[in-house]
């Protein structure tokens, strides 16, 4: 993924536009003069958007100029006035949600809950995404009658009986005879780590196999809630081939078929039993040590920082990690504040499977992310970025979670090297541009101290919000110097703007069509100049809408 994330196209639906050339003008014009008109500027038909084509040094200070001249209560009357201009355009109700929070505090920001998470698990081919497309009312996971066709977690919203939750299909499992006992176990203890409850889904037809009891052992110790669904029961004559399940230690078989729809309805009765209101797993931690993920390839330095920084032996690595989860979390003091640092040294490349390291790796990857702010990336100086390293980082910038390069053994580096290093720097994370970078050596502790200011910096800018107003007139300002390109004889208008939330910064455009990629990146480029975000990902969403028809 790139260092900025673009909504996928099932967000988007269609819509209309707003004025640059009315917010660019007079200032001090009268609010009631706009009146929800379109930013709108010259019109050009042009080939595809090229973001880094536009301003030279001069135009960026003047922009930024004209910017700090617009007084705020100018420009929050005029949002205001545009925001009053929506209400002629189709908006769904999660639209109102978001808009509804334009009007809260003086940074425009609403904070909704957490929605609970339901885990599906189980071995492959038993109907996992078969029952998430059920659950969720369209066909959006990929169902294939082969075993391992999903290859990640993948996370969608459902509703039912007016209760919104979140379902993650789960994936990736390793079909080898050797590993997928330990593969389905790592999938579903992570699967259970970071959910408020469990569907685990067996083939009624198979019944229990020795990967289920191997599942099932850790299932049992778990506390969270573990729902046992025998799939594939399209007739009710298979119902009784479900009771034996009861077998497994999970409690009552809920018989279901996924194809058909049967026995469905009860089942999602009974998750909403379970799912508390709001998520205990998903929801954001406030206040305390700020949580720090130290990731990397294997022996890039990872267990090694995290020593120094403990000032002990703190980890041990196992080089055969495969059956556990078992990153360590230390409470270190450094740069005279504590941080909690989760190390991820664990995750090491099995020998007798080597098609499923990468996708254990990402796994565990993953699970530090989810339940860390920041995450500090090392490479090994000492060697060529690898396509690893840049898989990793894509991961950081998937997870949204803020982000610091540390450099590891920096004193091994000669000159060749380093201008190797350069290169590859360039080449290969131009993406991260944005990132702090430090240089260290986590075997020595040199500039171990500098780790502070760069993870204080990246956090700060993962944590920046923009007032409505203030967005909405940098909106006005940017389109009127350089409007979006014609495309088919229609020009896609930006009708307003919002930051929905923080961490990481994510800002929502409501639009008339769907916004070239280059635009967008111009607009995230715009955005770090004017107000930095170093060290964060910026998530920049569209919701395109259509106007109401008379």
């Amino acid at each position: 993924m790139t260092a900025d994330h673009d909504t996928p196209r099932d967000d988007f639906a269609t819509g209309r536009g707003f004025d640059a050339a009315d917010l660019a003008a007079d200032s001090a014009a009268d609010a009631t003069e706009f009146d929800g008109a379109e930013f709108d500027g010259a019109q050009h038909d042009a080939g595809e958007f090229d973001d880094s084509a536009f301003e030279p040094a001069a135009d960026d200070e003047a922009f930024a100029e004209r910017l700090a001249s617009i007084d705020e209560a100018d420009a929050e009357a005029r949002t205001r006035s545009l925001r009053a201009g929506l209400e002629e355009y189709e908006l769904e109700d999660e639209d109102l949600d978001l808009l509804e929070g334009v009007t809260v505090g003086e940074d425009g920001i609403i904070t909704m809950p957490a929605l609970p998470v339901l885990a599906i698990v189980g071995r492959p081919n038993v109907g996992k995404s078969a029952l998430v497309n059920r659950i969720i009312g369209r066909r959006e996971a990929v169902v294939e009658d082969v075993p391992g066709v999903t290859r990640d977690r993948v996370s969608y919203k459902a509703e039912w009986n007016g209760r919104r939750f979140t379902v993650v299909d789960t994936g990736g499992w390793e079909p080898d005879a050797k590993g997928i006992n330990a593969s389905v176990a790592a999938q579903a203890e992570v699967a259970v780590d970071l959910a408020d409850a469990v569907l685990f889904v067996v083939d009624v037809n198979v019944g229990a196999t020795a990967t289920d009891e191997h599942v099932v052992r850790m299932l049992r110790s778990a506390k969270k809630p573990v729902l046992l669904v025998a799939n594939k029961a399209d007739d009710p004559r298979q119902d009784f081939e479900a009771s034996a399940l009861w077998s497994l230690g999970l409690g009552e078989p809920w018989p279901v078929s996924a194809l058909h729809s049967r026995g469905v309805a009860d089942l999602l009765d009974k998750v909403l039993k379970v799912l508390p209101e709001v998520s205990k797993v998903a929801k954001e931690e406030y206040g305390g040590p700020r949580r720090v993920a130290i990731l990397g390839r294997p022996n890039v330095g990872k267990s090694s920082l995290l020593n120094k920084a403990a000032g002990e032996e703190r980890v041990v690595v196992n080089e055969l990690a495969g059956t556990t989860r078992d990153p360590v979390d230390e409470q270190v003091e450094l740069g005279g504040r504590i941080w909690r640092f989760v190390d991820t040294a664990g995750i090491r490349r099995r020998v007798h499977l080597q098609k499923g390291a990468d996708f254990y790796a990402t796994l565990r990857t993953s699970a530090a992310l989810e339940k860390a702010e920041v995450a500090v990336v090392i490479i090994d100086v000492t060697e060529p970025i690898s396509e690893q390293d840049v898989r990793i980082i894509d991961l950081v910038l998937e997870s949204g979670r803020a982000l610091v390069l540390a450099f590891n053994k920096w004193d091994l580096l000669d000159d060749e090297r380093r201008r190797y290093l350069e290169r590859e720097i360039e080449q290969d994370l131009g993406h991260v541009s944005w990132a702090p970078r430090v240089n260290i050596s986590a075997r020595t502790g040199r500039h171990l101290e500098k780790l502070v200011p760069a993870l204080e910096l990246a956090l700060d800018s993962w944590d920046t919000r923009i007032p409505t107003g203030k967005f909405n007139a940098f909106l006005a300002e940017l389109t009127a110097a350089n409007p979006h390109p014609v495309r088919g004889g229609k020009q896609p208008r930006i009708l307003f703007g919002t930051q929905a939330s923080t961490r990481p910064p994510t800002f929502v455009l409501f639009t008339t069509g769907f916004l070239d990629p280059g635009y967008r990146r111009y607009i995230q480029r715009k955005l770090r100049e004017l107000w930095g975000f170093e060290g964060t990902p910026i998530v920049v969403n569209m919701r395109v809408r259509e106007k109401r028809k008379r």
